[in-house]
């Protein structure tokens, strides 16, 4: 009994430093903070200006139309990264088949260049 508590010494030690860690910084901005607010540092900052209408106003669709670009060609390097550390492994039926989805992905960004997608006006 007492060799299986001895196991879990390890484990009460590492969650005991979490918990001391996790308290430590939620304690400390109260203790050590500098205390003297202006209008200035509590005012709400939003992209260098003031606010000058609805928090619910409607956006521009282009926003999400890049962010939906950035994501589809964000994930492309995401499924490169495995492939080039296995690229002495899969041989020729891995090489071709990342390269089609390179030519698939290449066509679908030259596509949304060609409509304007990316343009700002």
């Amino acid at each position: 009994m007492e060799d299986l508590l001895r196991e879990y010494v390890p484990i009460v030690v590492f969650i005991g430093v979490a918990a001391f860690i996790g308290l430590a910084l939620l304690v400390s901005p109260f203790l050590i903070a500098y205390k003297n607010p202006d209008p200035e540092k509590l005012s709400a900052y939003e992209c260098g200006f003031n606010a000058f209408d609805d928090a619910r106003m409607k956006f521009d669709v282009r926003f999400y139309l890049v962010a939906i670009l950035f994501i589809i060609f964000d994930l492309e390097v995401a499924f490169l990264f495995p492939w080039a550390v296995s690229f002495g492994e899969v041989g020729w039926f891995g090489f071709v088949s990342v390269m089609l989805f390179l030519a698939v992905l290449t066509i679908g960004f030259i596509y949304e260049w060609k409509k304007g997608a990316l343009e700002w006006d």
